[in-house]
């Protein structure tokens, strides 16, 4: 999963990429466009249910699930119109799974917002303006390269009929994902990777007293559609808390009244917006979490450990993760009755372990 991550300047993005990464690589000042070259950072995805499996039979190494964030410059008005890094930074995005945008909500008059004001609905509006201005350049340039070719070839005369209609409502105003398009117009838009074809999570930054707000609070804050996934989180919290112990930061969450951290309930949020989830494996050497979409099959899931294991997939050992822990590992877990065999029409579960079984 690659998240690109877009912001205007100063709303708190480098504070919270510090947090997330679990280090101070990012550069955090109060002026804006501080970040120039974008990092790129892979983030593990923090899940107690593998330590609890390691822990189990004591397996030697657990690896988890994990996210690519693409962390670059703060976006201003006109930046897709720059020769040089407006065009050059939104480029960085363009092969991400989806956009998290960082918006602004907590006030502070210490620390300036680009546009002198806290405006979250408007940020969000200037942000949606450059990647639809950047998104009209990709797609009038792909009418004027495609037009000779089309004239002798059908299919491409039906695409660029497509681009000519996602070109008028780009002009409007309206982002990709809110054009209604159907399964052969978007299949046609594939490889263009618009930039508002993408989907949308929004990460708010607010004030410690308003971490408990709720979905339905912030998107009356932000207006935005009901199917875009929104997290409220306080950089400056998730910057505390990056020092402290396990221990201490429950007991930190305890006293703030939160189940969880801002940046789990991002990276939750974000695999939920993807329609994504992972599995487990329990071998002899290691736990591992592995990342599928929801709905795939286990011949689909054995795929994304080898791409020949969905041919040779014969059948599966599933078993529930808590059930794996109680009976302390696959013997006594089969004994009791809590290991099902599967078949290839079986859909994966987020709480499965799995043992694959082959024929090659």
């Amino acid at each position: 999963m690659k998240i690109g991550i877009v912001w205007l300047p100063n709303v708190g993005k480098s504070t919270l990429f510090n947090a997330l990464t679990k280090n101070y690589s990012a550069d955090a000042q109060n002026f804006p466009f501080c970040t120039i070259e974008p990092n790129v950072w892979i983030v593990n995805v923090a899940d107690p249910r593998l330590e609890k499996l390691r822990k189990t039979i004591d397996w030697e190494k657990v690896v988890p699930a994990n996210c690519e964030f693409i962390d670059i410059a703060g976006i201003v008005e006109w930046a897709s119109k720059w020769e040089g890094l407006g065009n050059k930074f939104l480029a960085n995005i363009r092969e991400a799974d989806a956009i998290l945008q960082v918006v602004r909500i907590f006030e502070d008059w210490d620390i300036i917002h680009v546009n002198w004001k806290i405006d979250p609905k408007f940020d969000i509006e200037v942000i949606n303006a450059e990647l639809i201005m950047a998104d009209i350049e990709t797609v009038s340039k792909r009418i004027l390269s495609d037009a000779k070719k089309a004239r002798s070839d059908k299919d491409l005369a039906k695409a660029i009929e497509v681009y000519k209609k996602i070109e008028i409502e780009l002009n409007k105003w309206v982002l990709v994902t809110d054009m209604w398009l159907d399964e052969e117009e978007l299949y046609s838009l594939y490889d263009l990777h618009l930039l508002t074809n993408k989907t949308f999570v929004y990460a708010c930054n607010v004030s410690e007293d308003m971490m408990s707000s709720t979905e339905e609070e912030l998107r009356e804050i932000i207006w935005v559609w009901v199917n875009q996934k929104i997290v409220p989180i306080c950089a400056k919290l998730e910057s505390d808390m990056i020092e402290m112990s396990e221990e201490e930061k429950k007991e930190f969450l305890d006293e703030m009244e939160l189940k969880s951290t801002g940046l789990d309930d991002l990276i939750k949020a974000s695999y939920d917006a993807l329609w994504l989830m992972y599995y487990f494996t329990a071998g002899v050497k290691e736990v591992r979490a592995w990342t599928i979409h929801k709905g795939d099959s286990a011949p689909q899931a054995a795929w994304v450990i080898h791409t020949d294991f969905e041919k040779w997939f014969i059948k599966a050992d599933v078993v529930n993760w808590a059930d794996i822990v109680e009976f302390w590992g696959w013997s006594w877990a089969r004994e009791n009755w809590k290991v099902s065999l599967q078949g290839k029409d079986y859909i994966m579960q987020d709480w499965d372990v799995v043992l694959f079984k082959f024929n090659n």
